[in-house]
C-alpha cells in the first residue's frame, strides 16, 4: 500500500448521474449519459450509497464534506438523502463534523424538501442565473419551456423555511453582459452568498474552439471588475455584507493562505467524484474514461485519491507555460482551472480566461492589498489582546496602526510589530 499523503475529507457524489429534468443549453454534463449507456435511467442504489459513506466517514479526518450534484440530485427524492444522513451518523466517529452541500435547479423543491434540508442543515446551491431574461436565455426544460418562475418559487420556499441558500450563477455569453443587474438581483432576493461560474465549453464544430454560448475572456474580466466594485461598495464598518466565493478565495491568497477554490491552488486533485454506479473519477470536469480511478465497490477511496493517476492529474495544473511562471499574478491565480487550459488550448497552454484574470487583478489589486493590510493588523491586535503578562504589549489597549510601536523601535506600529 502506498503512502496516504492526502486525506479523504471531501467527496462529490452524483447519485442520479447525468440525469436531469432540465436541458440547459450550456450544460456540460448531460452528454455524460453516453458513458453510462447500459441503462436509460441512472440512480444510485442504497447499497452503493452506504458503501460510499462508510468509506468516507471511516477514512476522513475530523471535518467531512459531501457535495451532492448531478445532473439533478433531487431526482433521488428526500428519502434517499435522509438515508444518507443516517449512514453519516452511523459510520461517523465522535468529534467528526459533517457538512452536506446540495446543488439543485430547484424545480422539485417542495415543502417536504425544505423541512429536510433545514433539519439536516444542508447548504443549498441554487442554480439561478439572475433576472428572468438572463435565466431563461439558456436554462430551459427538455420541452424548451422557461424555468425562472419555478426556481424563484423554490428560492422563496427555502428562504421562508430557514434553509441556507447560495446563488450559483453560470456566466455565459449573455449573462456576462449584466454584472451589476445580476448582483443587485441576488441581493434584492435574499441571496447574499453568490458564486459565479464561467461557462467555457468546447465547440464540437472544431478543435481548439469554444461553444458560442461560452463567456469570452474580455467579458469575464469586465464582469469580475464590476461585481468587485459592487462588493466593495457594500462594505459596512470594514466588513463585506455580501459574499462572492471567488473574491473570498482570491483574498485568502493575499493574506498568505491557500485559495478556497481548487482553481487557485498550485495543484489540484484533492477530492474525488463518485458517480451513480460507483465509478470514481478525478474531477467533476474530467468524468472521462482516461481519468477513471476505480469503483467504490471494488476499491478504497483513500487509495484512489492517493493513486499515481490522481497524483498525475493534480500535477497537470502546476505544469505552466513560461508566460504564466513569469506573471506577477501567478501566486493569486495559479494558471486557473486545468479544464480551461487542456480542454480549450490556446497560446501554448495558457488559460482561455488568462486575460480575464489579468484584467481583474490589475483592477482589484490595490483594494485587495488594503483589505489584506487591515486583516493582518486585526490579527495582530487579537494576538496582542492575548499576550501574556510581561510582554511589551501586555496591558495596552487597542493600538492604532499609525501610533508609535510599543516595542520602542521608533517606527509606526504598522511598519513594525503590526506588520
Amino acid at each position: 500500500m502506498q503512502p496516504q499523503s492526502k486525506q479523504l475529507d471531501s467527496v462529490l457524489v452524483k447519485p442520479a448521474g447525468p440525469d436531469c429534468n432540465m436541458a440547459c443549453r450550456y450544460c456540460f454534463y448531460l452528454e455524460k449519459g453516453d458513458l453510462f449507456s447500459e441503462a436509460p435511467v441512472h440512480r444510485m442504489s442504497e447499497t452503493l450509497l452506504e458503501q460510499t459513506i462508510r468509506q468516507v466517514m471511516t477514512q476522513a479526518g475530523r471535518n467531512v464534506s459531501f457535495a451532492w450534484q448531478g445532473g439533478e440530485p433531487t431526482l433521488m427524492g428526500p428519502g434517499f438523502f435522509r438515508k444518507a444522513v443516517d449512514f453519516e451518523r452511523e459510520y461517523g466517529r465522535d468529534g467528526q463534523v459533517m457538512g452536506n452541500g446540495l446543488q439543485t435547479n430547484g424545480l422539485l423543491i417542495d415543502q417536504e424538501w425544505c423541512e429536510f434540508l433545514r433539519e439536516a442543515r444542508f447548504l443549498v446551491g441554487l442554480s439561478l442565473d439572475g433576472p428572468e431574461h438572463v435565466h431563461d436565455r439558456y436554462r430551459l426544460t427538455r420541452g424548451g419551456k422557461p424555468t425562472w418562475s419555478r426556481v424563484m418559487q423554490a428560492r422563496q420556499r427555502m428562504l421562508d423555511s430557514g434553509v441556507q441558500v447560495n446563488a450559483l450563477t453560470v456566466l455565459n455569453d449573455y449573462s456576462a453582459r449584466y454584472p451589476r443587474e445580476i448582483y443587485e438581483f441576488h441581493k434584492e432576493h435574499g441571496l447574499d452568498y453568490m458564486q459565479f461560474i464561467p461557462c467555457v465549453e468546447r465547440d464540437p464544430a472544431g478543435p481548439g474552439k469554444v461553444a458560442p454560448f461560452s463567456v469570452s475572456a474580455e467579458q469575464f474580466g469586465a464582469f469580475l471588475c464590476e461585481v468587485f466594485d459592487c462588493w466593495l461598495d457594500d462594505f459596512r464598518d470594514g466588513r463585506p455584507t455580501t459574499f462572492v466565493r471567488w473574491f473570498d478565495s482570491v483574498f485568502a491568497t493575499y493574506v498568505g493562505l491557500s485559495g478556497l477554490e481548487c482553481t487557485l491552488l498550485e495543484e489540484c486533485g484533492g477530492y474525488v467524484v463518485v458517480e451513480h454506479n460507483g465509478d470514481v473519477f478525478s474531477c467533476d470536469f474530467f468524468v472521462e474514461p482516461q481519468w477513471k480511478l476505480g469503483n467504490v465497490m471494488a476499491g478504497d477511496l483513500s487509495e484512489m485519491l492517493n493513486s499515481p493517476k490522481q497524483t498525475c492529474f493534480g500535477r497537470m495544473k502546476s505544469r505552466l507555460p513560461a508566460e504564466c511562471r513569469a506573471c506577477r499574478w501567478l501566486r493569486h491565480c495559479r494558471g486557473g482551472c486545468t479544464k480551461e487550459r487542456l480542454h480549450h488550448p490556446r497560446g501554448g497552454g495558457l488559460s482561455y480566461l488568462c486575460e480575464a484574470y489579468k484584467t481583474f487583478f490589475a483592477h482589484a489589486d490595490s483594494a485587495l492589498r488594503r483589505l489584506a493590510d487591515d486583516w493582518h493588523w486585526e490579527q495582530n491586535q487579537a494576538a496582542l489582546a492575548r499576550a501574556a503578562p510581561g510582554t511589551h504589549a501586555a496591558g495596552r489597549g487597542r493600538i492604532g496602526r499609525n501610533e508609535p510601536c510599543p516595542c520602542g523601535s521608533g517606527e509606526k506600529y504598522k511598519r513594525c510589530c503590526g506588520k
